[in-house]
């Protein structure tokens, strides 16, 4: 390790709410997959901007198990991605554990949280899985514990997403650690070659003509379009090699 200063990332470790025991608490991905079409899961609020009407929040929670199982069956990591978690796993204080951060009403967690599994899978990694939220949808920017003890808020705020001048309380996250807890990197919302900002804002931006209600139906079907096309997968993908490429160069550079 380097002998420079410590980043964000180290200095959170002495006083990370992520003990072993927190940890093992998170669910495995095969009882996360139930989990999501469960009573307990659908009776939970959600955001609901996959919906036709455009969503709110407090919207009723749809059943994504399917999507997830679907999306988990032919998620496949490519011949480099499994030689490089299986190198990286085998350092000396190489991965040995990841700490997901999941809502399934998510896109970005549809899209990245069955492929991570699948990287934990050919690493041999611990994996487990957190609710974001609890009953009631996170409906600020910044989360408070108190105000939602039975959700993982305490978690989020050590992990917020750092953008734009401000703070988020994106999804999902992947914390990637050594078996002893020591945080190697984190993986926050989407993949760097994916500009979803840029593409939303052209997707949602009024087109010459269209009524209010009409730009809001063409957005969230070519939103919608967009998640079954190749690209989601490419996405998928390249927020894997994104995370091995990290990983790599916190072992090598420190």
């Amino acid at each position: 390790m380097g002998t420079g200063p410590k980043d964000p990332e180290e200095e959170s470790v002495a006083t990370s709410v992520v003990t072993p025991q927190r940890f093992a608490k998170g669910m495995t991905f095969d009882q996360y997959l139930k989990y999501a079409g469960s009573p307990e899961n659908l009776a939970r609020e959600a955001f609901g901007s996959y919906v036709p009407d455009g969503g709110s929040l407090g919207a009723p929670r749809k059943d994504n198990s399917a999507i997830l199982r679907e999306r988990y069956a032919r998620a496949r990591l490519t011949e480099e991605h499994t030689a490089a978690i299986k190198w990286l796993v085998a350092q000396p204080n190489g991965p040995a554990k990841i700490l997901v951060l999941s809502e399934d009403w998510s896109s970005d967690c549809r899209r990245d949280v069955p492929v991570l599994a699948r990287l934990a899978e050919a690493g041999g990694m611990e994996l487990r899985i957190f609710n974001r939220d609890g009953k009631k949808i996170l409906g600020t920017r910044r989360p408070d514990p108190a105000v939602a003890p039975d959700a993982n808020h305490d978690l989020m705020l050590e992990f917020m997403n750092k953008k734009n001048g401000g703070e988020w309380a994106s999804l999902p996250v992947a914390v990637f650690y050594t078996k002893d807890f020591q945080e190697l990197h984190r993986y926050v919302e989407y993949p760097a070659i994916y500009h979803k900002d840029r593409i939303r804002s052209h997707q949602q931006a009024a087109r010459p003509g269209e009524t209010p209600a009409q730009t809001q139906e063409r957005q969230m079907r070519e939103f919608v379009t967009m998640q079954a096309s190749p690209f989601f997968d490419l996405w998928a993908s390249a927020a894997i090699a994104e995370i091995l490429s990290a990983l790599y160069e916190r072992l090598a550079v420190g």
